[in-house]
């Protein structure tokens, strides 16, 4: 069995001073993926780069305090791909890969476009370049899940009020028509939404800290695990953890019968 976990921290900092780390070690999880670190690697204690029985690899975004994303793994990977090789994307800190063996996993931040209308046109010229890099990694053969914020809820389903959000970042048209490409044209697998066609806000991952969002669940889906369909087809069950929060994202944990 093979258990994968994607979480955005919303800065590991303060995750770790909710109990994010002892939350880690008893989720028995092989891989970890984090997102918005928040921190450079020289703000990283001992405790954070290597949690009981793990290790921890990290892109950090060259901005002090933003985004960066991570990976925790028991097992010590073949290969690390760190960055997109694209300049301005890489800066951000956006992209991780690690290989095991026939396996891939990725930590991915997808930028959010909801501050301003810039940082909407960054976003879109993201999902632009990331699409064809989608494509190459899809065709390479290996089995490979892609976990992340992807900062997009893709269908109605996936977002509490969805007619009110048609306008906004998160939920746009041509957000939500991108993303059907991804699955479609290129034949990756949202794994949660194959397991629970039908799971509506028991699928949410974040909450608006404004209102009672989170008391009144009104959330949305952004945080996945995008994988290809061979390995997609062994996940046999996904969660998303609610019961603590580290951030105002949720953790998403699906166990695949893989062996890697």
């Amino acid at each position: 069995m093979l258990r994968v976990i994607t979480l955005n921290l919303n800065g590991v900092r303060s995750a770790v001073s909710k109990g994010f780390l002892d939350w880690l070690a008893a989720q028995d999880a092989d891989v970890v993926c984090v997102q918005e670190l928040k921190a450079q690697a020289g703000d990283l204690t001992d405790a954070v780069r290597t949690p009981d029985g793990y290790t921890g690899y990290f892109h950090h975004a060259e901005k002090k305090g933003y985004s960066g994303v991570g990976l925790y793994t028991r097992r010590q990977p073949d290969r690390i791909v760190e960055g997109l090789g694209i300049a301005d994307i890489d800066a951000e800190g956006r992209f991780l890969q690690l290989d095991f063996g026939p396996l891939s996993v990725v930590s991915l931040y997808l930028p959010s476009g909801s501050s301003s209308e810039e940082r909407q046109q960054i976003k879109f010229g993201f999902m632009e370049r990331f699409l064809p890099h989608l494509a190459t990694l899809r065709a390479c053969g290996r089995e490979i899940i892609v976990c992340g914020d992807w900062n997009i809820a893709h269908k109605e389903i996936d977002l509490k009020n969805w007619k009110s959000n048609q306008k906004n970042s998160g939920f746009l048209p041509e957000e939500r028509a991108w993303f059907s490409r991804v699955l479609e044209e290129q034949a990756w697998v949202d794994v949660y939404r194959r397991l629970y066609p039908d799971a509506g806000g028991e699928g949410y991952t974040w909450w608006s800290n404004r209102g009672q969002a989170w008391a009144k669940n009104v959330g949305w889906r952004l945080d996945y695990q995008i994988a290809t369909p061979g390995i997609a087809a062994t996940a046999k069950s996904a969660a998303v953890y609610k019961a603590e929060r580290f951030s105002d994202h949720a953790p998403l944990a699906v166990d695949y019968d893989f062996s890697f």
